[in-house]
């Protein structure tokens, strides 16, 4: 079997402040004057969001934000990536960085520096938090849309799903969409099946986060399927969120026997632990996945991202050439 590393790949369901390492976290709570956030040990979803705004608040000066990213792009050349993705609600960081829209340009200036450095193309997902009023979300929407074509590729809509159901999110996302934004909201984790056929029929979900317990309703992928619907899976936060009872026990080879377009992900690697490398490589050794296998997921994770046609089509030449190199393809 070819090294997954060397498979070019896209990461697109990646949470920023989630992304960050433990030793920056460490470093920067210690610079701060800050006690180190717990990160470990929750036990329900509420407790992990509790533990992620934690997070959020050791970036407390634009350097510290600025570092983040720069981070962000160098695991993601360690991981094999030539895309990544990553969510921000940008309110998260209003008390200490800044009017949102300042933020999001501080960070697209900083992506920015960062492909021109490593190489990896980064395009944002400017998320809304469907716990609070929808009015937030279309201020969310207002501002990423200002923003399409010029750094941000997709609007999303995350937190707890059985707290703010797709339907009250209609006007952010025909904002959204009429910019020319991907449709990327949360759906089918903690909500059940009928939250995903609600994402595509009332958001236009082009991709959705997570969408695992579409295998709950009969029919449903093989709908997905059809549509070309990707889904942005996450293996071990699935398994960690009690979203499935275990990994063996995890619904991927279902949705990819339905022929459901799927991309492998790290959802919070600060808080779950694998990053997008030993998740890829998660998947392989649960499942069995062959070179095929893994090369059709990647793909898939290039082709269904936001990146610019020329780094699409550079990567999927790359991953046929990966593929070419297969022991198990050349027999």
């Amino acid at each position: 079997m070819n090294d997954l590393k060397t498979l070019p790949k896209a990461h697109l369901h990646l949470h920023l402040e989630g992304g960050m390492r433990p030793s920056t976290l460490a470093e920067l709570a210690t610079e701060h004057g800050m006690e180190m956030p717990v990160v470990s040990g929750f036990g329900s979803f509420s407790v992990f969001a509790e533990m992620y705004v934690t997070a959020c608040e050791v970036l407390q000066r634009p350097e510290d934000m600025v570092r983040l990213v720069d981070e962000t792009a160098d695991d993601a050349v360690e991981a094999g990536a030539v895309y990544i993705e990553p969510a921000i609600y940008l309110p998260h960081h209003i008390d200490r960085l800044g009017p949102p829209e300042d933020l999001l340009e501080l960070i697209l200036e900083a992506s920015r520096a960062a492909t021109e450095r490593t190489g990896v193309e980064i395009g944002w997902m400017v998320s809304a938090d469907r716990t609070l009023d929808p009015s937030d979300a279309v201020e969310q929407a207002r501002i990423a849309a200002r923003h399409a074509h010029r750094g941000v590729v997709a609007f999303g809509l995350a937190n707890d799903e059985l707290l703010g159901p797709p339907g009250r999110f209609t006007e952010a996302y025909d904002i959204a969409r009429d910019a020319g934004l991907l449709s990327t909201p949360h759906a089918g984790e903690l909500d059940g099946a009928h939250s995903v056929v609600a994402a595509l029929e009332l958001l236009g979900a082009d991709r959705i986060q997570h969408g695992v317990r579409s295998v709950e309703r009969e029919g449903l992928p093989e709908r997905l399927a059809d549509l070309g619907t990707c889904l942005d899976v996450c293996p071990t936060s699935n398994v960690l969120l009690a979203v499935v009872p275990s990994i063996e026990e995890h619904p991927l080879p279902q949705l990819l026997e339905a022929g459901v377009r799927v991309s492998i992900n790290a959802d919070d690697p600060l808080l779950f632990g694998p990053g997008l490398l030993e998740e890829y490589e998660l998947v392989r050794r649960t499942f069995g996945l062959d070179d095929l296998a893994m090369a059709r997921i990647a793909a898939t994770s290039v082709e269904a991202s936001g990146a610019s046609a020329g780094t699409k089509a550079e990567a999927l030449n790359a991953i046929d050439e990966w593929l070419d190199a297969s022991p198990a393809v050349a027999s």
